[in-house]
């Protein structure tokens, strides 16, 4: 089992426990961080998982698909290294990423 670090616009911290195989957006609403929603479920259609993932960490999350494309940019808040939380399957190799959460969802 690693971590995680989801780091609010505030600045405040949630430090969680994650196992390969699940997804970005999976473990943050099962350890209730504030922000991450996931309310279509984790089929790529709201936007209500976005995160900017740390520079340093971003070459670990695959590549971006035409579905998360085209959600993304809808996002008033979108980054370079911005990712839709339910695209992203964690493995091993994530242990201590740090990820942050911008002010406003979709």
């Amino acid at each position: 089992m690693g971590k995680i670090i989801f780091i609010e616009h505030d600045d405040t911290e949630h430090v969680t426990e994650f196992r390969a195989g699940s997804t970005l957006m999976q473990v943050a609403v099962d350890n209730a961080v504030p922000g991450i929603d996931g309310d279509c479920g984790g089929e790529c259609a709201c936007g209500t998982c976005h995160m900017i993932v740390a520079d340093e960490w971003f070459g670990n999350t695959g590549t971006v698909g035409d579905a998360e494309e085209q959600m993304l940019s809808m996002t008033p808040e979108r980054a370079r290294t911005s990712r839709l939380g339910c695209q992203v399957e964690i493995t091993e190799a994530m242990d201590g990423m740090t990820v942050h959460l911008p002010e406003f969802q979709m």
